[in-house]
C-alpha cells in the first residue's frame, strides 16, 4: 500500500460578504464597521481584470484588489462548497481559513470595536461554516485589547468547535508581557492553538496612516515608474530585511517572556510571512546565550568612573556573563522545535533548511484564494519543491504536522494501492 500525502493548508481565507458589519454590528458602531464595495471598470490593460474591490476602514481605506481569480472562475464569498471544490480542484485536503479583509479591521485601539467584529464574525462562521469543520478549519480572531474579554471569547468559540484563535501580529502589548497569561492559559484549557498572521494589529482608528498602506502604495509607485538603482535597492531591503522583523519578534517574545514553557502544550503558527529567515533566527537567538570558543568569560566593557573606588564600578560589567543568564530550561531553538511553526508557500530556502529548525517548525499553505499564493498551482508546486523529499518528511511539511497539532486525521480514502 502507498499513501497519498494528507494535504493542510495553513494560510486560507474566508472571504466574508461584503456587508457582513455594516449589518450586524451593534447600531451605534456600524457607522466605523469594516466593509467593502465592488467596482466595475473597462480593463486598465488589454484582457485584464474588470472587477475590483475597495476597502473601507481605518487605516486601510481605499485599500483596493482585483477580484480573485478562482478555478472555477467565481467568488467563493459565504459558500463552502464553492470551497471545497477548489479544495479539490488544488488537491488539498483540509484548509485553515483566517479572516479575509476584515484582518484590517479586527485589532485595532478600540477594543469596543475590534471586539464587536471579531463576535460577528465568529457568528458569522458558526452559523455558516460548522457543518464543513471536518474539512475546513476556520480560525476565530481574538482582539486582546481587554483581556476578560478575550479569555471569554475563547471559551466561547472553543465550545463552538473551532480549533484555533488568531491573535495580531503586532500585539497592543508586548506578547512577553504577563498580563497575557490568561489568554495564553484559556487557549491551552479549551484546548485551541494559536494563530498569527501578517499584516494584523497596530491600526490606531483616529490615525489614517497605515504603515501597511503606506508600503502598498509605495510598491505601486514603483510598479509604475522604471526601476532604478534605489528602487532595485529599496524592494529588496523591504522585502528581505523589514519583512521578516515582524514574525522574528513574535517569537523571540514569546519565547523570551517563557509562554512556551509555561504553557508546553500550546502550539503558535506563523502564518504568511514564509520561513527562509527561520534558520538564521534559532541560530542567533541560542548564541545570544553561549560563550564561543576562545571567547574570554573575563572579558570587560564598559566605562570606568574615576569618581568611585576601583572595587565600585557598576558600569563595567564582564559582558560575556550575559550569556549565563538564560532563564529556562530549553533552548531557544528547542521551544521553536517543540512549539513554533510558521507557514511557507513557495520557499526552497525553508525546505532546504528543515533539519536546521526542525522538520516540525514549517508547514506549508497555499494562501487560498490570494494572488500571491500557489492557489490554481498548487499541486504542480509541491511536486516540483517537495517531490524529491523523503515520503516522511514531505507528509509532515504538507498536512502531518497541522494535522497533528488541529486533530484531523487522514481518511481511509487517502489510502490507495500500490501500484
Amino acid at each position: 500500500m502507498t499513501h497519498k500525502d494528507f494535504i493542510v493548508s495553513a494560510d486560507g481565507h474566508l472571504l466574508e460578504p461584503p456587508d457582513l458589519f455594516v449589518t450586524r454590528l451593534p447600531k451605534h458602531l456600524r457607522d466605523r464597521a469594516v466593509w467593502e464595495e465592488d467596482f466595475e471598470i473597462e480593463p486598465l490593460v488589454e484582457g485584464g481584470a474588470r472587477i475590483f474591490r475597495r476597502l473601507h476602514t481605518p487605516g486601510f481605506e481605499g485599500w483596493t484588489i482585483s477580484r480573485y481569480r478562482q478555478t472555477g472562475g467565481r467568488m467563493p464569498e459565504g459558500d463552502p462548497e464553492q470551497i471545497l471544490e477548489d479544495m479539490d480542484l488544488d488537491g488539498v485536503d483540509v484548509q485553515v481559513m483566517h479572516p479575509n479583509l476584515s484582518l484590517f479591521g479586527l485589532y485595532s485601539d478600540d477594543h469596543e470595536l475590534s471586539m464587536a467584529h471579531a463576535r460577528v464574525y465568529n457568528d458569522y462562521v458558526i452559523e455558516r461554516f460548522t457543518p464543513y469543520f471536518s474539512r475546513l478549519a476556520p480560525t476565530a480572531p481574538v482582539p486582546i485589547t481587554d483581556i476578560d474579554d478575550a479569555v471569554a471569547e475563547i471559551e466561547r468559540v472553543a465550545a463552538a468547535g473551532f480549533r484555533g484563535i488568531l491573535l495580531p501580529a503586532v500585539p497592543p502589548k508586548p506578547y512577553y508581557s504577563r498580563d497575557l497569561d490568561p489568554v495564553w492559559a484559556a487557549a491551552q484549557a479549551n484546548g485551541v492553538q494559536v494563530f498569527i498572521h501578517t499584516q494584523t494589529g497596530g491600526v490606531k482608528v483616529n490615525d489614517p496612516a497605515s504603515t501597511t498602506l503606506k508600503v502598498v502604495m509605495e510598491s505601486a509607485a514603483q510598479v509604475n515608474v522604471p526601476m532604478t538603482e534605489r528602487s532595485a535597492s529599496k524592494r529588496m531591503i523591504t522585502q528581505s530585511v523589514y519583512g521578516p522583523i515582524v514574525p522574528q519578534q513574535v517569537i523571540c517574545e514569546l519565547i523570551g517572556g517563557g509562554v512556551p514553557e509555561r504553557h508546553p502544550d500550546l502550539h503558535f503558527a506563523l502564518i504568511e510571512f514564509n520561513a527562509h529567515w527561520l534558520a538564521s533566527l534559532v541560530g542567533s537567538m541560542d548564541k545570544c546565550w553561549v560563550t564561543g570558543i576562545g571567547q574570554d568569560a573575563d572579558w570587560w566593557l564598559g566605562v570606568w568612573d574615576d569618581a568611585r573606588p576601583a572595587d565600585d564600578q557598576p558600569h563595567m560589567a564582564q559582558l560575556f556573563r550575559l550569556n549565563e543568564k538564560w532563564p529556562y530550561p530549553l533552548t531557544p531553538s528547542e521551544y521553536v522545535q517543540r512549539q513554533f511553526h510558521v507557514s511557507f508557500q513557495d520557499d526552497p530556502v525553508a525546505v532546504a533548511c528543515r533539519h536546521i529548525t526542525g522538520l516540525s517548525t514549517i508547514v506549508w499553505g497555499n494562501d487560498y484564494p490570494h494572488a500571491e499564493g500557489t492557489f490554481r498551482g498548487s499541486r504542480e508546486l509541491l511536486a516540483r519543491q517537495l517531490g524529491g523529499l523523503p515520503a516522511a518528511e514531505r507528509a509532515a511539511l504538507v498536512g502531518g504536522t497541522l494535522a497533528g497539532i488541529l486533530g484531523f486525521e487522514a481518511p481511509v480514502s487517502a489510502v490507495t494501492p500500490a501500484g
